[in-house]
């Protein structure tokens, strides 16, 4: 099992930027990939940023440019800049384990707004 706890989000105003962090704990050692995924209102979950135990970075294409993931062992870290409205949404971390395949935090919400 591995458990996810998030922290940050909030409300911030167009442009601004924000930064969310997760922390796993239990059978970490198995982990392939931790990163963070969104869904906004009425809409399916999607990818916003991977960390692969290799090193390797992905990212939305949406979010490109505007987002830096940054993993340091069983953390990983999504710097959002220059937000937008439709940045909205509920910010869940992944972490993808060799065994169990996903496993998902509770979720932090980010409100970009005037």
């Amino acid at each position: 099992q591995v458990h996810l706890v998030e922290s940050g989000g909030g409300l911030v105003q167009p442009g601004g930027t924000l930064s969310l962090s997760c922390a796993a704990s239990g059978n970490t050692f198995t982990i392939i990939s931790m990163g963070w995924f969104r869904q906004a209102p009425g809409k399916q979950r999607e990818l916003v940023a991977l960390a692969a135990s290799t090193g390797r970075l992905t990212y939305a294409e949406s979010m490109k440019g505007r987002v830096t993931i940054s993993r340091d062992e069983n953390r990983v870290y999504l710097q959002m800049n220059n937000l937008r409205p439709e940045d909205t949404a509920i910010y869940f971390c992944n972490a993808f384990e060799y065994q169990r395949g996903d496993y998902w935090g509770q979720g932090t919400q980010v409100t970009v707004s005037q």
